[in-house]
């Protein structure tokens, strides 16, 4: 664990340049607004340690799968999300020496992401090998409110000479992913088109064919007076640029705004984009930098006043939930069904930016709490309207008669994982779509999706575990072999306790949602049925058979679930035993070793105690809890939210807090010693859930919201604001009370608090007495 970054409630701060941390500082300070966004690299020339990314919503390559032992429905690409057209580059030379800080001595530097308004800003002095002095401060950003465009301002003062200065902003194409499997270059040149004061450049992706149109357009100033100078184009192959030679004073100020644009063929016509990015340019330059910069401020004070968490007293948990809050805002708005999640929103490689069943067991509560309803549902429609592909898949593993098995890791439906313990065995994937219907439907009452389109992709997954299982003539029940759990820290295992009960779920909820639809379509019903050839009785009384009699792994003596068969038989260390020296296990320990020990690389049999804990008594959750935690190396970032808010059910807070402070500062502190790649923008959202489920208690059932609160005694209060059935609900929590606020105009609301239910009438709070056990 690092603690690189100064703690601040609405901001990250880096004080003092260290190359070695540069990396993980470019994924933290990355920037975005749902439809472009990329990491935090210097606009000027910097030949040291980087990762140099810039993205574009939804565009992607199939770069081709890289094994060594091909087998029978192996994906045969992994798509990626590809590293675009850098459009922040601004090339600084200084009477010929160009600036670069990985080859200057740094006399100060400080760089600043400013969360509650949505910037980055970097100020620094430097003096070159010849012994020039420079003080430069840089601010940018990618506009909210003109999401296909972004600004710079980027200004530079000689301290001690004048002379000749030359500045090049520059759109670069000619760029590399750094995971490409065969190191192929992704894009190809389409066109560009250059004037005095910037240009458009168009790139085309190979094989899929997306064109991205990326411009530029700049104005300069000279302490604070425009500054008109004859600029020369420059171009080459995949890069347009524009010199700009000027002499400057001692102590002069110059300033370059620069203003970019991304335009995608998603959007617009490809024929049209050279024309359109030009308009757009214009239109941003005419507003202006301040002007960009104010709108971008009120942008944020609306996602802010909408999800906000308020924690009093304890300003590192503050600043890390902000953090996550900010990234995920930064990284979906929900306007684009076509659009999804991926684990690394715009702040790295890895992963391929593709989207993985982190979206719907841990993206989906965050939308539906803090987002209007059609976010979290245009979530689902991406499912849904990858069904026929997710059938595809299932058909390509012998799987028939309208089984779906959803991939692993897509973009388009089709499944584009390159490693087979994944691709084949982790299907509990399926289960977490399934759920996230169920979560929707739980917390929105919008049970018509169910009609429109949720029966169908049930039926589809139920059809999946029904093939999937197989009867055992020695058990005398259904089982599940040759799977991996969530603990990728165990390949094929028969019977994993959480794939097989969230795969009996999935058909019990599915034989609930058939008779529903019956109810209330059955014309609709009957279509459905005809149309997937859906024989209900034979294919119903299936689904009850396994339901009835799956084996689930248990021990009699421990009174715990079985991670899977045979899990017991590993030598049962724990991880308080492992030297520090040892961790994390996958970058110290081989395949081997860590797939021979007890060890957990995140919450598995807890996963499904977590979304099932009405199912089972308290009793049995600390069970489990206290067995499984001591052996969980929390090595997936999904780990930590998922065993903080079962802390909280128990009523342990400090274990709770714990994790809440390991899972919110994640990537601020680079817990894992992976941050460099890019942040866990997925596991964000758990983080949300850490606060709000955890500690705020808050589910929904039968129909109402209930709470059930604990606050941490390293914290004063805490609040947070949820919207619910279309009810705006703001909750605080002090030591002394409970304060729940219905700020509805004109419809009183429901609620329970502590198992008491109470009815708050629009406009208006109720107040609570805090119950805390500490």
């Amino acid at each position: 664990m690092k603690q690189y970054f100064k703690v601040d409630e609405w901001r990250i701060i880096e004080e003092g340049f260290n190359s070695h941390y540069n990396k993980i500082a470019e994924s933290v300070f990355s920037l975005g607004n749902g439809r472009m966004g990329g990491r935090a690299n210097f606009e000027e020339a910097y030949s040291g340690e980087t990762l140099q990314g810039n993205y574009v919503a939804g565009v992607y390559y199939p770069d081709k799968t890289r094994v060594g032992w091909w087998k029978n429905g192996y994906p045969e690409y992994f798509a990626k999300v590809l590293n675009a057209a850098n459009w922040v580059g601004i090339d600084v030379s200084l009477n010929g020496e160009q600036l670069d800080l990985a080859k200057c001595k740094v006399l100060s530097f400080r760089r600043e992401l400013n969360m509650k308004e949505g910037y980055l800003k970097r100020n620094f002095r430097a003096v070159t090998a010849s012994g020039r002095e420079v003080e430069v401060e840089a601010i940018r950003f990618t506009s909210l409110a003109d999401d296909e465009a972004a600004a710079i301002s980027y200004t530079i003062k000689p301290v001690n000479f004048g002379g000749y200065i030359k500045l090049t902003p520059f759109i670069d194409g000619d760029v590399v992913n750094k995971d490409a499997n065969y190191d192929e270059k992704f894009w190809d040149e389409v066109a560009k088109h250059t004037w005095n004061d910037g240009g458009v450049l168009q790139m085309r992706t190979k094989k899929t064919g997306f064109e991205v149109a990326t411009g530029m357009k700049y104005h300069l100033t000279v302490d604070g007076e425009p500054e008109h100078i004859e600029a020369e184009p420059v171009t080459r192959e995949k890069y347009i640029g524009t010199e700009i030679r000027m002499e400057v004073k001692q102590g002069q100020r110059v300033t370059l705004c620069k203003y970019a644009a991304n335009l995608s063929s998603q959007n617009h016509p490809a024929s049209d984009m050279l024309e359109l990015t030009q308009q757009l340019l214009e239109k941003v330059c005419h507003k202006g930098f301040d002007a960009m910069l104010a709108e971008q401020a009120a942008a944020w004070a609306a996602k802010w006043q909408l999800n906000d968490i308020i924690i009093e007293g304890d300003a590192a948990a503050q600043q890390g939930i902000r953090f996550n809050i900010f990234q995920l805002n930064q990284t979906y708005t929900g306007q684009d069904d076509r659009l999804n999640i991926g684990p690394k929103g715009f702040t790295g490689e890895k992963y391929g930016g593709s989207t993985y069943w982190d979206t719907e067991a841990y993206c989906v509560p965050f939308y539906l709490a803090t987002a209007d309803q059609s976010v979290s549902r245009n979530l689902l429609l991406y499912r849904y309207k990858q069904l026929g592909k997710a059938i595809e898949n299932a058909k390509l593993l012998g799987f028939k008669d309208g089984a779906a098995l959803y991939p692993m890791v897509t973009m388009d439906g089709t499944e584009c994982h390159n490693e087979w313990e994944i691709t084949f065995e982790e299907i509990h994937r399926n289960g977490a779509i399934a759920y996230a219907i169920f979560n929707y439907v739980n917390y929105t009452g919008d049970e018509q999706y169910l009609t429109d389109y949720g029966l169908e992709v049930l039926i589809g997954i139920a059809r999946f575990w029904a093939q999937r299982v197989n009867w055992s003539a020695d058990k005398q029940q259904y089982v599940m072999l040759g799977v991996t759990g969530p603990n990728e820290y165990e390949n094929n295992v028969n019977n994993n306790w959480y794939t097989n009960t969230i795969a009996v779920w999935c058909m019990r909820y599915t034989l609930e949602v058939i008779e529903k639809v019956k109810a209330v379509s059955p014309d609709k019903y009957k279509e459905l049925t005809g149309r997937i050839h859906f024989n209900e009785e034979a294919e119903t009384g299936r689904f009850k058979d396994i339901i009835s009699k799956m084996h689930f792994p248990y021990d009699d003596n421990l009174q715990i679930f079985l991670q899977q068969d045979g899990y017991l038989d590993k030598e049962q260390i724990l991880v308080k035993d492992l030297p520090a020296t040892d961790r994390p296990l996958v970058q110290k320990w081989s395949w081997d070793r860590i797939l021979r020990s007890p060890f957990i690389k995140q919450a598995d049999v807890l996963q499904g105690l977590y979304f099932f804990e009405d199912e089972y008594d308290t009793d049995t959750i600390r069970r489990n809890y206290d067995f499984y935690e001591p052996r969980t190396v929390h090595e997936s970032s999904l780990s930590p939210c998922v065993h903080s808010i079962i802390a909280a059910k128990l009523g342990d807070i400090e274990r709770a807090y714990q994790f809440y402070l390991r899972t919110s500062r994640l990537d601020i502190d680079d817990y894992n010693n992976d941050t460099e790649d890019g942040c866990h923008t997925t596991s964000m959202a758990g983080t949300w859930m850490s606060v709000v489920q955890g500690f705020g208690g808050m589910r929904v059932k039968d129909g109402k919201v209930s709470f059930d609160p604990l606050l941490p005694a390293q914290w004063n209060a805490f609040a947070f604001r949820i919207g619910f059935r279309g009810i705006p609900l703001s909750v605080r929590v002090s030591k002394s009370q409970v304060e729940i606020k219905n700020e509805a105009a004109d419809e009183d609301v429901e609620v329970s608090v502590y198992g008491q239910s109470y009815t708050v009438a629009a406009g208006s709070s109720t107040a609570i007495p805090t119950q805390n056990n500490y």
